[in-house]
């Protein structure tokens, strides 16, 4: 029945997902204002949801325009349904423009249609097609869209300072049949804090270093220039020789007397840095067999010390594992060095429940300070667990079963979804077990049939959660 009804909606499905994808909403600080916080684009898809909402006879409501809500349904109790429109960076080598959405026979290609915007317009359909059926709602919905959900989560944080909290909910960012625990998340950097004078007159100056856009995204970029007093054929057919060796593309080319380094890798999302190539600790790894300069000498040697081919905070002291929750895991997004003021790690950290989080942080600190480095963390999400057997839950994976004849239990990730912003919230899909998972990584897509599925699930969890009763 509910797949019956959505094939009405396909068309309309595709159109309105092509509209908000071909939105470049990036998190831009750069051009920020009061009335953009993280920027245009997300605004501009912020305000693109609304439209929908207004055209199909929704209420809205925003806050601070980075935040906000469409409004369904009525009674006492309020259900939320979390999405997000923010997207992170396209990165480089797609097949076709990123945000010029490709339509195919199959499958629409574009930057944000599994994270997040095409699972977020399948549960906005599934409200509507409820909606337009004239359903006798027994539960208030809101559907609440962030902004900022790729970078500091100021969009949620804002908006439940002031706005009701719903009693149960899902987050449509995610896998099937469902998630009901999520790791705890934080970030923190890795800064050098002491400069140390040469005593002797070193090869090779590292100038600048740059690699990644993202905590949450592995580098698949990472460039260094050097300043080669000496030996610069060497230093070159050793960086070459390095890249056979492990596999890896890059180049190099000199400028001006500078030596650029380029080694490329493959993005994936921060949860789990092991499938990726890390394209900055690679060149890092690299620099560290060169005879460098002292302050980058120490800083490459912290890299190849504490984080290269370490993926789960082994060789920081942090390694940690549940069979609930699986183990713990850092993901080195953000890597940077100048002349004049040193360098960082920007450090992405997921851990399970039971992980002793400020002892081992406060211990780590304590063996890098001597060091020269200082360890500055930033917002710390602590794990988030719903039980699987709360009716709540079952009758969402009763949807699941009924629509797909999977009988597979809930799991547990290591992402984080909007899902723990709710004491009583799980997300929700909308990838499947046969789904290509591309996202964070260049040619992200979503199948037709994944979307239209998707948009049945919901449509059955939300009439048997909001309208059965």
């Amino acid at each position: 029945m509910w797949r019956e009804k959505v094939r009405e909606y396909e068309t309309a499905i595709v159109e309105d997902l092509k509209g908000l994808l071909a939105i470049k909403s990036v998190r831009d600080d750069a051009n920020a204002s009061e009335e953009m916080p993280v920027g245009p684009g997300p605004k501009e898809a912020l305000e693109y949801m609304y439209t929908l909402a207004k055209r199909d006879g929704f209420t809205t409501f925003d806050t601070d325009h980075i935040a906000g809500r469409i409004e369904a349904g009525k009674g006492e109790e309020l259900f939320g349904i979390l999405g997000h429109v923010d997207v992170v960076p396209a990165g480089d080598g797609w097949d076709s423009d990123p945000f010029s959405p490709v339509v195919t026979e199959d499958r629409i290609i574009a930057r944000g249609t599994l994270d997040d915007k095409g699972p977020t317009i399948a549960a906005y359909y599934a409200v509507k097609i409820l909606n337009d059926m004239n359903v006798d709602w027994k539960k208030r919905i809101h559907i609440i869209i962030g902004t900022d959900e790729e970078s500091d989560w100021l969009c949620t944080d804002r908006y439940f300072k002031t706005e009701e909290m719903p009693s149960i909910g899902i987050a449509p960012d995610a896998e099937f049949p469902l998630i009901h625990g999520e790791k705890g998340i934080t970030t923190f950097d890795i800064k050098q804090t002491k400069s140390v004078a040469d005593d002797d007159e070193p090869e090779v100056e590292l100038l600048r270093f740059e690699s990644g856009e993202r905590y949450n995204m592995v580098p698949d970029f990472a460039e260094a220039n050097l300043l080669v007093k000496e030996n610069m054929t060497d230093c070159i057919q050793r960086f070459e020789a390095f890249l056979s060796e492990h596999t890896l593309k890059g180049h190099h080319e000199v400028d001006s007397g500078v030596l650029k380094l380029c080694v490329e890798g493959k993005a994936v999302h921060g949860m789990d840095p092991s499938i990726g190539v890390n394209a900055g600790l690679y060149l890092t790894h690299f620099l560290n067999t060169l005879k460098l300069d002292q302050n980058a000498k120490n800083w490459v040697q912290l890299s190849d010390t504490y984080l290269f081919d370490s993926h789960f905070g082994e060789k920081m002291g942090m390694r940690f594992h549940t069979d609930a929750m699986g183990s713990l895991t850092t993901n080195i997004g953000v890597i940077q060095y100048q002349k004049d003021t040193g360098g960082k790690f920007g450090i992405n950290l997921r851990y399970p429940e039971g992980f002793e989080f400020e002892k081992v942080i406060q211990e780590f600190t304590n063996e890098i300070n001597p060091l020269g480095f200082e360890l500055n963390v930033g917002k710390v999400q602590t794990p988030h667990f719903v039980n699987p057997d709360d009716p709540f839950v079952q009758k969402l994976l009763t949807a699941y079963r009924n629509q797909t004849g999977d009988m597979r239990e809930s799991f547990t990730i290591g992402g984080g979804t909007y899902a723990r912003n709710l004491e009583k919230g799980v997300a929700f899909g909308a990838m499947f077990e046969d789904s290509e998972d591309l996202m964070h990584q260049k040619n992200e897509y979503i199948t037709k049939k994944q979307l239209f599925d998707a948009t049945s699930i919901y449509l059955e969890a939300i009439h048997s959660i909001c309208v059965e009763e």
